[in-house]
């Protein structure tokens, strides 16, 4: 891999290296403590956060390099500088570039235009360090992830379009429930179904949530109203009423299914107390292998391994 943008661009091999990276990184951090010495991460953030923000500059840290966070406020960006500018400048004094930003195309231009490699740390199109860990943690649950059902349910979001990708690339079935005008986009869930056919997986998309998660080992959702669109908030809550994931509709899924949320969660709303804290979720592993996952992709993308 010469960037991270997508999990489209990944393949099951490279999945796989990456999940073993990350397990290996996990279970031995002093192996890779001094591994990139001297090396430097710019992390432009367009967006706020907590565990994109926390896991890469520790992880860094942990690896023995450094990061440097800049805000659009802190650089030129926000008073008009181009992309394609910003890249060329920042390519010349660091080793890497991650970006959490609103549009896609922000992070295929540092991409383009660089000449280190670029992490998208998330896009409003996609969120694929995410997705990375998810799937890391369900398979450090189960030992295997092909031929198992996930389902989504929610908002057809970023978070939901790198977890189509990375389902059709490993095998596994993922279902999708949403509701009309707020389903995955039709050529995320095209991609998703060709390459799924190929890998022995399958995609399904529903309206209806009590469908989609049916018999799944499983359940995943997300905000209703993402960073950006909290001037919809009441109209999506109308809207997701009848998607929020509670004990009842958590219990068509397998009895041993897996709760998951890429967080901050809004309790109350997309998920209950009940289920979220209960003893089939597994957000805070999700959540503290953001920082494992991220580190092996470091360490990939700076070939030190």
């Amino acid at each position: 891999m010469k960037h991270f943008l997508s999990i489209k661009d990944v393949s099951a091999a490279e999945m796989k290296q990456i999940f073993d990276l990350s397990a290996e990184v996990k279970k031995n951090p002093q192996k890779y403590a001094h591994a990139l010495a001297g090396k430097t991460l710019a992390m432009i953030f367009q967006k706020s956060s907590t565990r994109t923000r926390v896991s890469f500059e520790v992880g860094m840290y942990q690896l023995g390099g450094h990061a440097l966070f800049l805000s659009a406020n802190d650089i030129q960006i926000g008073r008009g500088e181009t992309i394609a500018d910003t890249a060329r400048v920042l390519s010349r004094m660091v080793d890497m570039i991650m970006a959490r930003v609103f549009g896609h195309d922000v992070v295929e231009d540092l991409a383009r235009f660089g000449n280190v490699p670029v992490i998208n740390g998330l896009s409003d199109f996609s969120h694929p360090c995410q997705a990375v860990a998810d799937y890391f943690t369900l398979l450090e649950k189960w030992g295997s992830l092909k031929g198992r059902k996930i389902a989504y349910v929610g908002d057809g979001n970023n978070v939901c379009h790198s977890l189509l990708y990375g389902a059709a690339i490993l095998g596994m079935h993922i279902t999708v429930g949403a509701p009309e005008g707020y389903k995955p986009a039709d050529g995320v869930v095209e991609w998703s179904k060709h390459t799924a056919s190929q890998s022995g997986g399958s995609v399904s998309i529903f309206t209806d949530p009590n469908e989609a998660v049916r018999d799944a080992d499983c359940i995943y959702t997300d905000v209703w109203a993402s960073m950006g669109q909290e001037k919809e908030y009441d109209e999506r809550k109308a809207v997701f009423g009848g998607y929020q994931v509670n004990r009842q509709l958590f219990s068509l899924a397998k009895k041993d299914a897996v709760f998951l949320h890429c967080l901050p969660a809004h309790r109350g709303d997309e998920v209950t107390d009940d289920v979220i804290d209960s003893l089939n979720s597994d957000v805070w592993n999700e959540a503290e292998n953001r920082l494992h996952t991220q580190k092996a992709l470091l360490l990939i993308l700076s070939s030190k391994v």
